[in-house]
């Protein structure tokens, strides 16, 4: 094995560094557990964890953010493991970056920054590189001066410095900063017709009156496992931390009357980067046009609770705190818990195993089902034009023409209504007092 081949495997040794500041909203915080989940994003972005570091302190540091003697002792750690990368669980300032970055001597990042190179891993479809690039363009902006400054001190330090890199840098970082703007400006406009086309195929939605199912959940919740089940696809779904990114839409019969279209989106996290969140609108505003909202909750993460609340803020800042939900607590085969939740509009399944999954469709099936029922239609010959109608309001199965034409379709109460006798078996309604 060569030497390139070596460095080109070896992954990123880090050390999280997190804040618990009583001054600090909680959902800024840093924890043990949020540190435990920065660790499995690291690993999902290719890297390892060889140490942490939380600090409690009153309020953040201006300077360092977690104060010069925890930079020390952060600094002395990073030297003792070989790191070569820290990450904050806490978003930190550019300036902050910069002097941590210069007084640790290693590169610093923080918890939106590790988010967005995963996101940029994953994303395979245009859609979502087109999201995921104007995330990060949004995010670099802002940090582009620390970076050429550092690169200033650095190649100057030796002596004579690589052409470009003489000054300031003032010149090139205007330079930059045009360069990134004018990149959001397009980045913009190309979602912008991503948008219209989402727009177009939700009215299309719309008027052929299909319900849309939309799977909402935090990440690893088992939302792709889930789609796999009640569609039958074969979508890659691995343990792992946001592994689908891109929108994935199929079909799904609840039942011979009702038909569904079932999406999933990408997975919710604590502390989700605000330019993320912004620039995969285009994708998530489709929550608040959809029928219905399954909430997907890994029951076996002892952190349920408050994971459920991060997804139920995300769908209230997203326009969809109205839209029908139903709870889903997935992975009810790992409970350890003595009693399952349950409730109206709960439902325990193990996507993985099935169980439970006929229980959702019924609870799915109760919330869409429009009334809708198959009947036999005869229609006279001078009446035809009411199949063109039917073709329009109804799922039309089949057409035989005998003495009538004889149309099998599944229609709403309201169509069975219009149609009245020419429906095989049709009663007119009737109120309770006029038996």
């Amino acid at each position: 094995m060569t030497e390139t081949t070596l460095k080109e495997e070896k992954r990123n040794q880090a050390v999280l560094v997190g804040l618990n500041a009583h001054s600090l909203p909680p959902e800024d915080n840093a924890t043990e557990t949020t540190l435990e989940e920065l660790a499995a994003l690291l690993e999902t972005a290719g890297g390892e964890c060889v140490g942490t570091v939380l600090q409690n302190k009153d309020k953040p540091d201006a300077r360092t953010f977690i104060g010069e003697g925890k930079v020390d002792e952060v600094r002395e750690l990073a030297q003792a493991v070989d790191a070569d990368l820290i990450v904050f669980d806490n978003e930190i300032s550019p300036a902050q970056v910069r002097v941590l970055t210069e007084d640790i001597g290693v590169q610093v990042m923080d918890r939106a920054g590790l988010i967005l190179d995963i996101f940029a891993q994953r994303a395979r479809t245009r859609e979502g590189r087109l999201q995921v690039a104007l995330a990060q363009y949004k995010y670099l902006l802002p940090r582009l001066t620390g970076m050429w400054g550092h690169l200033v001190r650095q190649t100057a330090s030796g002596g004579k410095s690589p052409i470009g890199t003489r000054g300031p840098g003032e010149t090139q970082l205007e330079t930059d900063r045009r360069h990134i703007r004018r990149k959001i400006q397009k980045l913009e406009e190309d979602l912008q017709d991503v948008r219209r086309v989402r727009a177009v195929q939700r009215d299309r939605r719309i008027k052929n009156e299909v319900p849309v199912v939309t799977i909402v959940g935090y990440t690893n919740a088992g939302k792709s496992t889930l789609l796999n089940r009640l569609t039958g696809s074969a979508i890659p779904a691995n343990n792992r931390l946001f592994d689908t990114l891109d929108t994935t839409t199929r079909m799904l019969e609840i039942s011979d009357t009702c038909t569904v279209l079932v999406s999933d989106t990408v997975g919710f996290i604590r502390k989700l980067p605000h330019h993320l969140v912004e620039a995969f609108k285009a994708t998530l505003e489709e929550l608040k046009y959809a029928d219905l909202l399954l909430h997907v909750i890994d029951a076996s993460n002892e952190e349920w609770q408050s994971q459920a609340r991060v997804v139920e803020k995300l769908i209230r800042e997203l326009g969809a705190e109205q839209t029908a939900r139903i709870e889903v607590f997935n992975k009810c085969d790992l409970w350890t818990g003595e009693i399952r939740p349950h409730g109206d509009n709960i439902v325990s399944v193990s996507a993985k195993t099935g169980e439970g999954v006929p229980e959702l469709l019924k609870a799915i099936g109760q919330v869409l089902d429009n009334g809708a029922r198959r009947v036999t239609i005869h229609l006279p010959y001078d009446k035809g034009g009411l199949l063109d109608r039917l073709y329009q309001e109804a799922k039309v199965e089949k057409v035989d023409y005998g003495e009538t034409i004889d149309v099998v379709a599944v229609c709403t109460p309201k169509t069975i209504g219009q149609l009245g006798p020419l429906v095989e078996g049709w009663q007119p309604h009737k109120e309770p007092w006029e038996d």
